[in-house]
């Protein structure tokens, strides 16, 4: 059995919901065959955030780590190639932080790239018949902060782990105009469960070459 950590993060921004949590507490509540997925749920503050993904890590033992954010204006499940070096927040986090051109990690590297077969994992997502693309920006938020915290997490204390991150979109009841795009978190976690089998199976090495050179 493949062990699998994923997280999801909680409301922020005045919202009630978060569904990127809404997804992960899907899937591992009923994970894909021969994985076994374990859920944790990551605050939206910087710095305690990547505190709390080494809890979770430490506490699993993981194979295999997803780490999910949402990405409202975003019409499918978004996977990230790379995160970068800058915290740059655009609203405050939910404890009131409002880092501006800050490192996540200082003197750590520019950027990490996804140890995930993105373009497999978007493949399979579109296969199991959800909108996916790949991503090359996890934005300046807590979403680039924790996809970068986990590339310098597996590089410096969990070289035997895998993981990357994906962005999902607003749920419905969160689009109160109607003219955004969004998801239920449901059909959401059946395309991350797709992208996990493919995770789980397909090094990165091993990766589709096909295009996905759009900016998200």
């Amino acid at each position: 059995m493949t062990r699998v950590l994923i997280t999801g993060f909680a409301p922020f921004d005045g919202r009630q919901v978060n569904p990127s949590w809404r997804a992960a507490l899907l899937v591992a509540a009923e994970p894909p065959a021969g994985l076994t997925v374990t859920a944790a749920e990551l605050p939206c503050v910087f710095g305690t955030s990547v505190d709390t993904l080494r809890d979770a890590i430490r506490a699993s033992a993981p194979d295999l780590i997803l780490c999910l954010g949402q990405a409202g204006g975003r019409p499918g499940v978004t996977v990230e190639r790379v995160a970068i070096n800058v915290d740059d927040a655009r609203i405050p986090d939910n404890a009131g932080n409002q880092p501006v051109d800050e490192p996540v990690v200082p003197g750590g590297p520019a950027a990490y790239f996804s140890t995930l077969p993105v373009k497999a994992c978007v493949a399979a997502v579109r296969a199991a018949g959800v909108p996916a693309a790949v991503s090359n920006t996890a934005g300046t938020f807590v979403c680039n902060h924790v996809a970068y915290g986990l590339g310098h997490l597996i590089a410096t204390e969990f070289p035997h782990a895998r993981g990357g991150f994906a962005h999902v979109p607003w749920a419905p009841e969160q689009v109160t105009d109607g003219t955004a795009p969004a998801l239920e978190p449901a059909t959401v976690a059946r395309g991350l469960r797709a992208l996990l089998a493919t995770a789980a199976g397909t090094p990165a090495e091993h990766d589709l070459k096909v295009t996905g050179g759009t900016t998200h």
